[in-house]
Order: C-alpha cells, then structure tokens, then sequence
C-alpha cells in the first residue's frame, strides 16, 4: 500500500461543486481509498491575476498503484469533469489534481514529477497538506512547515468544508 498527497482545486464552474465532484471520483479509484480530506482553502490565482479565485483541498489517499496508473486515473476524472489541458500555464480551470507526494519517493518522466515540481513556492499546496499530515516533509527531509514560513499565505482563506 502507498499513501499519495493529491492537491485538488478549481475555479470555474462553481469551484466548490467541482472539487465536491473530484473528491467522490478520487473515492472510487479502484485499489484506493481516501484516508483524510482537508477544509476547502479559497487562494488567490497563481499566475495570471485576471481570474477567479480558486478553491483548494489536500487528500491522503492509500493505493495500490503506482503513481503512472494513479496518474491515469486522476487525468481520467478531469476529462470526465471536462477538464481542457491549454498551452496557457496557470489558466483558470474547472479542476487541476496533481500529485503532490507518493511515499517518499523521488521521479521525474516526462509525464511526471514528485515531489510535485512546484508545490515548494505553493501556499496553497502547502496549508492544505499541513493540515491533513502536519509534520510531512519532501524526500529530502525538508519540512513543509519550514518551507511554508518563505511564502506568503496571508491571502489564503480556509472556509469550513463545503
């Protein structure tokens, strides 16, 4: 059994009905289950300013795939929920899932990277994950919460669960 960290959000299409939407689909990944959910965090857009704000949730999720098959799925579920991949980096988007971290492990292919490539300048990434594993730290052994205190997250809001 591995234990992955998904980081869901969206901010179009009433944000908060997506990422409800994605939550039960990630549930019936066969092989997987969901350990713990994080409160639903609205963020300001990373990237590009002009767009909705986003909505973003941490998941634990015990699988027994690997993180190519565990990737397979979650691009499934954000086709199924119309999901359109652009050339456009940081767009506004119906749901995003990335995975985060998967054990404690380190892999780049073409198709993906953990840890997640970015997730170390992502507040947004970052608050959710601690709430759910507070003392996670990369594969590396750097602590997330020490990387948290070089961002700035005062614009991060948690909202009880939606």
């Amino acid at each position: 059994m591995h234990r992955a960290y998904l980081s869901l959000g969206s901010n179009l299409d009433s944000p908060p009905r997506q990422i409800n939407n994605a939550l039960k689909r990630v549930a019936s990944i066969q092989k997987s289950y969901i350990v713990s959910t994080s409160l639903f965090y609205e963020t300001p857009s990373y990237g590009p300013i002009n767009q909705p704000n986003f909505f973003n949730v941490a998941v634990s999720l015990d699988t027994h795939l690997d993180p190519e098959a565990l990737l397979s799925n979650i691009q499934d579920i954000e086709k199924k929920q119309g999901r359109i991949r652009s050339v456009e980096k940081w767009g506004a988007r119906i749901i995003d899932i990335d995975i985060m971290l998967f054990d404690n492990i380190t892999l780049k292919t073409p198709q993906l990277t953990i840890p997640h490539y970015d997730m170390h300048n992502r507040a947004f990434m970052i608050i959710p994950l601690l709430e759910i594993a507070p003392k996670i730290c990369l594969p590396n052994g750097q602590k997330l919460s020490s990387i948290l205190n070089n961002l700035d997250y005062n614009a991060i809001k948690d909202i009880r669960k939606i």
